[in-house]
């Protein structure tokens, strides 16, 4: 399995201007954008290895979250709808028409939300433990409610994760099977060195709805999955068992409600695919991709 992660990230580095801040972005490929969205508390390294099975079919953009990766660190909240903000105006300023979007963790609150409002510029979804539907606090897994309950006993963690390299070295490990080496590790600690970098990291623990209460982020979740259970866009839906995000029960619901979905086992993961099983993971999007390309 090892012999096809690479912990190289040969692709060049771009930067976009976005409201007076640098977004970073690699990209491969000619044709029509496949975008990919991390989540927490990756970066575009996290695509390294799915980008090649996808670079023969269309311009691969992988941006860094603003204050996430290479990307500007401005002084704002980096709450989930100012991520929003800044992915739609990324998109807009590089002219990026018919898009498929690939989608994981907390990038796929704000790739639904921009697919659900800009259809008409979507060509497909392709999504990996993502946040389907609002939860109810019954639909976490039992590692995710593990980890939650130990953050909670930490008093100092807020800070911890705000002001070192915490969530990395702690918190991530715990979301993945493979034990990554010095290297891969290094480029994920890497944007969170200096103090207070882990800003966006904090704010993201504050604003996943776990409870089930009526918060913003899950009114939000609840608008765009209404409209996703209508959207006729083709999907992809990624999932890995045990999962973490994304249980049994999400996966059978989304079978149940998502219109012109497919599903792929891209095999046994927690919340980290793209770690070990990339090669499963762009294969299985190259095939799809080029499924509905033939049904065009």
């Amino acid at each position: 399995m090892t012999s096809t992660i690479s912990a190289d990230f040969p692709y060049p580095s771009h930067y976009v201007d976005v409201f007076d801040s640098k977004m970073h972005y690699v990209e491969q490929g000619e044709g029509q954008p496949i975008l990919f969205l991390h989540g927490v508390p990756t970066s575009s390294y996290l695509w390294r290895n799915v980008i090649p099975h996808l670079a023969p079919l269309g311009r691969c953009i992988a941006p860094d979250l603003i204050g996430m990766g290479k990307s500007d660190k401005p002084q704002i909240e980096y709450s989930v709808f100012e991520h929003i903000k800044y992915i739609e105006k990324f998109i807009e300023t590089l002219n990026l028409r018919n898009v498929t979007l690939v989608m994981h963790g907390w990038g796929s609150v704000i790739g639904f939300d921009y697919a659900m409002r800009h259809e008409d510029n979507c060509r497909g979804l392709v999504f990996y433990e993502g946040y389907l539907r609002p939860f109810n606090g019954e639909d976490a897994s039992l590692p995710l409610q593990e980890q939650l309950h130990s953050l909670e006993q930490n008093e100092e963690v807020y800070d911890l994760i705000t002001n070192t390299t915490y969530y990395i070295d702690k918190i991530f490990p715990q979301e993945m099977m493979r034990t990554l080496s010095e290297e891969e590790i290094n480029h994920y600690r890497e944007p969170f060195l200096s103090k207070g970098a882990g800003k966006p990291l904090q704010q993201y623990l504050k604003e996943i709805p776990w409870t089930g209460k009526t918060t913003k982020v899950n009114q939000l979740i609840e608008n765009y999955s209404h409209k996703l259970t209508i959207s006729k866009l083709p999907k992809l839906m990624l999932y890995s068992v045990p999962g973490f995000i994304t249980t049994i029960a999400t996966a059978m619901w989304a079978k149940e409600h998502l219109p012109n979905l497919e599903m792929v086992d891209i095999g046994e993961e927690l919340h980290f695919a793209q770690e070990s099983n990339p090669v499963l993971m762009g294969e299985a999007i190259s095939v799809w991709l080029q499924g509905i390309e033939q049904r065009v």
